[in-house]
C-alpha cells in the first residue's frame, strides 16, 4: 500500500500543496489513477482539504515512507520557490515595463497574462509554505517560510469556481473605480475624476465643492455588493494558509503577532496627535472664517470637502488660507531650473550627485539607457513616477515623465532613493531581496526627499544663500498640510478594512463605520447626509484595489525618523528641519548598512542599524516641525479646538 503511487499523490497533496505535487507525480501516471477524473488540481485540494489540515505530520510520515522522493526539506523547498522565483521573475517584470512605457492591447494582454503566471505561482508556494513548521527551522528558512506564506494582499480559497469568482470581483472593482465618471444630466455631462479633483483642489465655493465631492461617489455604491463577497472569498484563502482573516495575514508581515502590530500603530498615532489637533484647529478656524459657521462649524469636525482633497487626506491646496504671515522663501526653485536651462537628465544627474557624495556607487549604465525620464510623443505610458528592480540585480530603472519644476526635484531625489536600497539588497537571497518592511522603502524615499533643503540647493550652487529663519515657518507649514494631516488618514483606512475583514463590521455597517473612523481619527466629516446606500470607502482606489494602506502611514513616521538619526550621526545641532545629508558619508555609511540588510532580517535591527533605537518613534515629527508647533500654539490661543 505504501508504495501505491495514488497513495503517494495524496500525501503530496496535503503535504506540499497541489501544483508542485502534480508537476512532480504526474510523470508517474498516478494523477490518471485517481479516478481518471477531469477533476482540476485546485478541486482535488479543496476535497482532500478537510482531512489533509488535521493529518498534516501524519501525511508526511506516510509520504516519507512511499516509494520515490522524499518529501522536500524546508530549506529545499525555500530554495526551490526561490530559484522559480528568478526565472520567471525577469520576463514577467519587463512584460510590466513595457505595458507601463508602451500601452497598446498586446503589452497589456502579455502583461496581464504574466502577472496571472506569477499569483498562481504565489498561491501555490503559500500554499505549500503553510504546510511547514517555521517554529522547528533555522532562522533564516523559517522567515522565508513566513514570507512565501503572507507574501499575497489576497488569499484566494482553494477552489476553482472560487478562485475565478474572486478574479472577477476584483477586476470588476478596479474597472469600476478606474472608469467611474459622474453623469448627472447624461453622457455630455460626465465628468471623471480628474474633472472633479480639479474642482475640489482649486475652487472656493462651497456649493461647487460640495457637489464634486458628491459626485465622485456615485461610483462607489455599485461596488459595495461585490466588496461584500470579495471580503467572504478572501478571509476564505487567508484562513486558509492559517490566518484569521485578511487583515490578520497583512499585519503578521511586521515580525510581531497582528495584535502587537495594530497596539504599537496606534502608539505612533498618539505621539503625534497633539501636533495634528493644533494644526485642525487652525486650519478649521481659518476655513470656517472663508466659508462660514453653516458650512464649516467652528468647534466641529472639519467637512470633507473643503478641504482641498477628493479624500481630505491632504490639506496643502488650502495653504493659501491658512498660510502664517511671514516671509516667503524668497525663492523660486523652479524658475531658477528653468532660467539655467537644466534638462531632464541633467535633473537626474543632480539627484545621483546626491549619492555620490555619501559615498554611494554610480547608478549602472544599463539606468541611464532604460529608464523612461521623458513622456514619449508617438505613444501612451503611465506617467506615474515610480522606481523598478526588473531582475532583482542592477537592472534597475525609473519611469517618469519630468517636468522641469521644483516638485519633480524632490520626486526624482525620492526616486532615486528606492533605486539605491534596491542596489543596496541586491547580494541577498531572492526572498529577502526588499526593504525591512512595507513602510521602509517609501520612508527611505522620503527621507532623501527631507534633506533638499535650502541649504543643499546652495551647495550645488543652485541657490546663492540660504533665506532667512522667518521664512520658515511658511515652508513648514506647506509640508504639514502634506505629511502631518495625512498621519490618521493612513492609519484609519486600514483600521477600517481590519475591522471589515475580522467581521467587527458587518456590511449593514460599512458606511456609518467609515465616518465614525473619520471623526475618530481626523476630526473630519460627511459634508451631507450618507447612508448605507452609499459606499465611500469604495471611492479611495486603494480599497477596490486591494492595496494595503498602513504602509503610507509608517513612511510618513519612518521618514522623519531616519532624518532625526542621520543628522545626529553627522552632528548636526541646528533646526532639524535645516539638516541635509548632503556630503556626509557617515550618514550614508549607516544608510547602506540599512539597505544592505534588505528583507533578511525584522525592521527592528534594520531600524537600529540606522540610528541606534529598534523602536520607531514619530516624536521626530514634533522636533522637525516645532518652530511651527509654537506658532499655531499661539494662534490658537483663545480658539476652542477639539471635536466631539
Amino acid at each position: 500500500m505504501t508504495g501505491d503511487p495514488t497513495v503517494t499523490l495524496v500525501a503530496r497533496l496535503c503535504v506540499t500543496g497541489v501544483g508542485p505535487a502534480v508537476g512532480r507525480l504526474a510523470p508517474l501516471g498516478a494523477w490518471n489513477r485517481l479516478g481518471g477524473l477531469a477533476v482540476s488540481p485546485i478541486s482535488l485540494q479543496t476535497r482532500l482539504r478537510p482531512f489533509c489540515l488535521p493529518l498534516a505530520a501524519a501525511a508526511a510520515a506516510l509520504l516519507a515512507a512511499c516509494a520515490g522522493e522524499p518529501r522536500p526539506t524546508a530549506a529545499e523547498f525555500t530554495a526551490a520557490a526561490e530559484a522559480t522565483l528568478m526565472e520567471h521573475y525577469y520576463d514577467g517584470s519587463r512584460a510590466a515595463w513595457v505595458q507601463s512605457t508602451y500601452i497598446n492591447e498586446d503589452t497589456n494582454a502579455l502583461a496581464a497574462r504574466a502577472g496571472a503566471e506569477a499569483l498562481t505561482r504565489a498561491i501555490d508556494f503559500a500554499q505549500e509554505a503553510a504546510t511547514y513548521d517555521a517554529t522547528s527551522e533555522a532562522d533564516e528558512v523559517a522567515r522565508k517560510l513566513d514570507l512565501l506564506r503572507g507574501g499575497l494582499t489576497v488569499a484566494a480559497p482553494a477552489d476553482e469556481a472560487k478562485i475565478e469568482e474572486l478574479s472577477q470581483i476584483a477586476t470588476r472593482m478596479e474597472a469600476a473605480y478606474g472608469t467611474g465618471r459622474h453623469c448627472p444630466g447624461g453622457p455630455e455631462s460626465c465628468r471623471s475624476l480628474d474633472d472633479l479633483e480639479d474642482v475640489i483642489d482649486n475652487s472656493r465655493d462651497a456649493g461647487a465643492l460640495l457637489d464634486a465631492w458628491e459626485g465622485w461617489r456615485t461610483i462607489s455604491p455599485p461596488i459595495r455588493a461585490d466588496y461584500e463577497r470579495f471580503v467572504e472569498l478572501s478571509n476564505e484563502g487567508a484562513r486558509g494558509l492559517g490566518y484569521d482573516d485578511t487583515g490578520a495575514m497583512w499585519r503578521s508581515g511586521y515580525d510581531m503577532p497582528p495584535d502587537d502590530f495594530a497596539a504599537e500603530t496606534d502608539r505612533l498615532w498618539e505621539q503625534v496627535k497633539p501636533l495634528y489637533d493644533d494644526l485642525h484647529c487652525h486650519v478649521r478656524a481659518e476655513l470656517a472664517e472663508e466659508h462660514g459657521p453653516d458650512v464649516v462649524d467652528p468647534e466641529g469636525a472639519i467637512p470633507a470637502h473643503v478641504l482641498g482633497n477628493m479624500w481630505a487626506q491632504s490639506w496643502s491646496n488650502v495653504f493659501d488660507l491658512v498660510a502664517p504671515e511671514a516671509a516667503a522663501p524668497g525663492y523660486d526653485l523652479t524658475e531658477i531650473l528653468r532660467e539655467r536651462e537644466t534638462s531632464e537628465r541633467e535633473m537626474v544627474e543632480i539627484a545621483e550627485g546626491f549619492f555620490t557624495s555619501l559615498g554611494m556607487e554610480e547608478l549602472p549604465e544599463t539606468f541611464w539607457r532604460r529608464s523612461q525620464f521623458l513622456r514619449p510623443r508617438d505613444r501612451d505610458v503611465v506617467c506615474h513616477a515610480s522606481a523598478w528592480h526588473l531582475d532583482l540585480d542592477e537592472d534597475v530603472r525609473i519611469k517618469m515623465c519630468i517636468q522641469i519644476n521644483a516638485e519633480d526635484f524632490s520626486t526624482i531625489h525620492h526616486e532615486l532613493g528606492h533605486t539605491y536600497y534596491q542596489l543596496g539588497y541586491r547580494e541577498l537571497p531572492p526572498l529577502f531581496r526588499d526593504s525591512a518592511n512595507d513602510g521602509f522603502h517609501e520612508a527611505l524615499g522620503d527621507t532623501i526627499s527631507l534633506s533638499v533643503t535650502p541649504g543643499y540647493l546652495v551647495d550645488i550652487g543652485l541657490l546663492d544663500e540660504e533665506p532667512p529663519a522667518e521664512a520658515d515657518l511658511s515652508l513648514l507649514m506647506r509640508m504639514a498640510l502634506d505629511k502631518v494631516a495625512f498621519l490618521p488618514f493612513g492609519l484609519l483606512v486600514d483600521r477600517w478594512r481590519w475591522g471589515v475583514f475580522s467581521g467587527e463590521t458587518p456590511p449593514d455597517e460599512y458606511n456609518a463605520a467609515w465616518w465614525r473612523l473619520r471623526e475618530q481619527y481626523q476630526g473630519v466629516g460627511a459634508p451631507s447626509e450618507r447612508t448605507e446606500e452609499d459606499f465611500d470607502p469604495g471611492a479611495k482606489y486603494h480599497v477596490p484595489g486591494n492595496t494595503p494602506y498602513t504602509r503610507y502611514f509608517l513612511a510618513h513616521i519612518l521618514q522623519f525618523q531616519f532624518h532625526r538619526d542621520l543628522c545626529a550621526a553627522i552632528g548636526y545641532e541646528g533646526p532639524l528641519h535645516r539638516c541635509s545629508i548632503y556630503g556626509e558619508e557617515e550618514a550614508g555609511r549607516r544608510l547602506r548598512e540599512m539597505m544592505a540588510m534588505g528583507l533578511s532580517r525584522p525592521w527592528t535591527e534594520a531600524l537600529e542599524a540606522m540610528g541606534g533605537s529598534s523602536e520607531m518613534d514619530a516624536t521626530a515629527i514634533l522636533d522637525y516641525f516645532a518652530p511651527l508647533a509654537d506658532w499655531l500654539k499661539e494662534r490658537n490661543a483663545g480658539r476652542s479646538c477639539g471635536w466631539s
